[in-house]
């Protein structure tokens, strides 16, 4: 069951992110294809929790997949466009919006 939309602040948007983190390293396929894509290693996952650009990529990676970001919003029982606003609320003002 989906929540109603919230509003994002930094912590909630933390929260996310390592729900985005903890879901990913459960899924062996897209895991692979991650760490394919970013170069990055296990160590680096592990490490990752304390990074808001490295949990901004991993919510930024699960949204270039319809099926994953909705996979993983059905799992944690967040509303679909909430990764995406905690992807922007952690990348800050490095996340350039051209459109």
């Amino acid at each position: 069951m989906q929540r109603s939309r919230q509003a994002i602040n930094r912590e909630a948007a933390e929260v996310i992110g390592i729900q985005a983190l903890g879901w990913l390293a459960t899924q062996d396929d897209i895991l692979m294809a991650f760490l394919g894509a970013t170069g990055a290693s296990m160590d680096d996952l592990r490490r990752g929790a304390t990074d808001h650009a490295f949990l901004a990529s991993v919510l930024g990676f699960l949204g270039n997949d319809d099926d994953w970001i909705r996979a993983f919003c059905d799992e944690v029982g967040l509303p679909y466009e909430q990764p995406m606003l905690a992807m922007q609320m952690l990348a800050g003002p490095s996340m350039m919006h051209w459109t």
